[in-house]
């Protein structure tokens, strides 16, 4: 049975602004699934410029899931970007040294300043146009954020959050569909057998879903 080959760059041949994201990524701190695209209007190569402040020495990661949809723009805001607010001055004294190291009191720079643990994408995720993500967020599996928005905290799954700072506007499912859908699960199923009901999944019967063999 025949199905998309997710170890391809580029799985629209004559348009080379989408790809499967996970066969461009260098970056061994970010880690995508199969099947996840990233359009951009310029050149899909930008994805990893956009994942803004993201130092070896801090070590966070960005997990982002499978079937996932990233629009041109999104920007991801890693945990290199954080300032301590404790201090009188927010200033990064020390990371200049010639003296000034000293302002750190010796302690490691991956522990001296604010770090929110990773940033994690689930899946079937779709991030609309020049959505930014703070540090640390997680976005729960079957979520929608909207154009622009920024998010400062975590998704639950199956919302749609839109704004700034993103609040949940509307949830896709019931709290009892969501957590049929989370059971289910189809992401994980083998290509094979997603293949054989593709048109249940672009449907909106769960129950059939659930009977999927």
């Amino acid at each position: 049975m025949l199905a998309p080959d997710p170890d391809i760059t580029y799985p629209l041949t004559h348009h080379h602004n989408l790809v499967f994201l996970k066969n461009i990524i260098q970056n061994p701190n970010i880690m995508v699934g199969d099947y996840t695209y990233y359009h951009d209007l310029d050149d899909p190569h930008n994805f990893e410029r956009n994942v803004l402040y993201h130092f070896d020495f801090i070590g966070d990661k960005l997990r982002i899931g499978k079937f996932c949809a990233i629009a041109s723009g999104v920007k991801f805001i890693m945990n290199g970007g954080n300032h301590e607010t404790r201090p009188i001055s927010t200033f990064p004294f020390a990371i200049f040294g010639n003296g000034w190291e000293t302002a750190d009191g010796g302690a490691d720079a991956s522990s001296k300043y604010p770090h929110k643990g990773d940033t994690v994408v689930g899946n079937d995720v779709w991030i609309g146009y020049e959505a930014v993500i703070m540090p640390g967020v997680k976005i729960g599996n079957g979520a929608i954020v909207a154009t622009k928005a920024v998010v400062t905290k975590d998704v639950p799954d199956y919302a749609i959050v839109a704004g700034n700072p993103a609040q949940v506007v509307k949830m896709r499912f019931t709290e009892s569909e969501v957590a049929q859908l989370l059971q289910i699960a189809w992401w994980d199923w083998s290509v094979e057998k997603i293949t054989r009901n593709l048109s249940v999944i672009n449907a909106a019967d769960i129950r059939q879903l659930a009977h999927c063999q």
